[in-house]
């Protein structure tokens, strides 16, 4: 709770720094801002788990340790709008302020046990990733990418708000317990129609939030619309506290009738798995590749969810979702450097960047391996663990599959390797790309984070 209350008191001063009329004060205050926060948060992980709002959010060790994630994710990730500072861009306090007040949604999301409170800390969240898709207001893509994803979006919470409405009409709960208890004990079976109702069309709009088949289709485009360091942001955050509250939903709520969605949750992951990795082959954009690689993500994490291993699972998609949110924040930096500077986004726009910038070129090479689920990376024991979770299960078809797509994500991955090292630059691409001495820092700290995970993955594994 206390990082909610950080997030909101400090998102509201940080607004009124705007009115200095100075960009360089905004950087600093934003990574003290969420400095403080993660360090307020990380305070609560040995305290007793504690309820507010008559039950509605518990802040316990599952909630800790995903706030954890998507704080970190935010606070590497800020660096890298260096530009927008430099450029005097405007209303950059606004922008800023708007990411801080999308983690207080995400925090909610981890942390409810009503769906009340899992709606609004969705809305939260989303009507803040509307504003910032549209924030290069110049840009034609960024008002096309903000109109399809608040249309899109706002269908889609309709949706799951249709079918919170149904849950309660079947079982007279928004709480996350006494819901399970009807889903046990029903005190009318003429109900479970509407309950199963209810169960499909929550995980309709919670499956666009993460970017899962087939709801998929808004990402691509928004992803590419948006400015790198919002898609950056919307591709981590969005994606770890979609997932994390989709568990607890399953695993509190609805476990006892797995027979009933399990076959749902089962054909999303295979759509998902089979969209997200052919779709990212067919690509000739580095940053529509990685939005389809966003979605890729969201089957493996699927599998978690199939699972629903308890702890196994918990651990997986924990470990998963850090792995993931460091990796991609290094490959949408590295990439946010090079288009700044080159003003594109394809593959060429890589070619030679080891000769040229030989540090940008092994972040990004490091988080492509990691990606993939190459060893020695976090990545591959993020994929280890949620496969052992579903093996555990007995879904051994399911893992054989992910395997057979994870060795095609090799391919699209390692085209940004071969571009850097072993293709040469263009004529009008052969002076380095400028980086800053603290960017640098971040890009090397994000390296590090990602081989640490590799190597000494028990860190970690075993947090829930």
């Amino acid at each position: 709770m206390t990082s909610i209350i950080l997030l909101s008191v400090l998102g509201i001063i940080n607004l009124f720094l705007g009115f200095l009329r100075s960009n360089k004060i905004l950087l600093p205050a934003a990574m003290v801002i969420l400095a403080l926060v993660f360090g307020a948060n990380l305070l609560d992980w040995n305290a007793a788990p504690e309820s507010y709002f008559s039950g509605m959010l518990t802040i316990d060790r599952y909630s800790v340790a995903f706030t954890g994630i998507v704080t970190l994710t935010t606070l590497l990730l800020i660096p890298f709008s260096q530009k927008y500072v430099r450029d005097g861009q405007e209303n950059l306090a606004e922008y800023y302020s708007l990411l801080l007040f999308s983690l207080v949604g995400a925090i909610m999301m981890v942390s409810y046990d009503n769906l009340l409170m899992l709606f609004v800390g969705i809305e939260i969240l989303s009507v803040a990733m509307y504003v910032v898709a549209g924030s290069d207001k110049r840009n034609v893509r960024s008002n096309e990418a903000a109109l399809k994803y608040f249309l899109m979006g706002s269908f889609a919470t309709g949706i799951l708000l249709f079918g919170i409405a149904l849950v309660y009409g079947a079982t007279g709960a928004f709480s996350l317990i006494d819901i399970a208890g009807a889903v046990v004990q029903p005190a009318n079976a003429t109900f479970r129609p509407m309950l199963y109702i209810g169960m499909l069309l929550m995980f309709v709009g919670i499956s666009f939030k993460v970017s899962a088949a087939p709801f998929h289709y808004w990402t691509p485009d928004v992803y590419e619309g948006t400015p790198t360091f919002f898609t950056a942001f919307m591709s981590t955050v969005v994606k770890t506290a979609g997932f994390a509250a989709f568990f607890k939903l399953l695993m509190v709520a609805f476990q006892a009738a797995e027979s009933f969605w399990i076959p749902t949750i089962m054909a999303i992951t295979v759509l998902t798995l089979l969209i997200g990795n052919v779709g990212a082959v067919a690509q000739t954009s580095v940053k529509r590749m990685l939005a389809y690689s966003s979605i890729s993500h969201a089957g493996y994490l699927f599998i978690g969810l199939v699972a629903l291993n308890g702890k196994l699972s918990a651990n997986g998609i924990f470990f998963y979702s850090l792995a993931y949110s460091v990796a991609t924040v290094a490959s949408f930096g590295v990439l946010k450097l090079v288009a700044d500077q080159r003003q594109r986004e394809d593959y060429a726009v890589l070619n030679g960047l080891a000769k040229t910038n030989p540090l940008l070129a092994f972040v990004m090479t490091v988080a492509m391996l990691s990606l993939a689920g190459i060893p020695l990376t976090g990545g591959f024991f993020g994929k280890f663990f949620i496969f052992g979770a579903a093996m555990d299960k007995g879904y051994i078809g399911l893992v054989v599959f992910a395997v057979l797509m994870s060795m095609v994500s090799i391919y699209y991955y390692l085209r940004p390797v071969i571009a850097m090292y072993m293709r040469p630059a263009e004529e009008d691409m052969t002076e380095p790309v400028a980086v800053g001495p603290f960017q640098s820092a971040i890009l090397v700290l994000l390296a590090l984070l990602t081989i640490l995970l590799g190597v000494l993955p028990g860190l970690l594994s075993k947090v829930l």
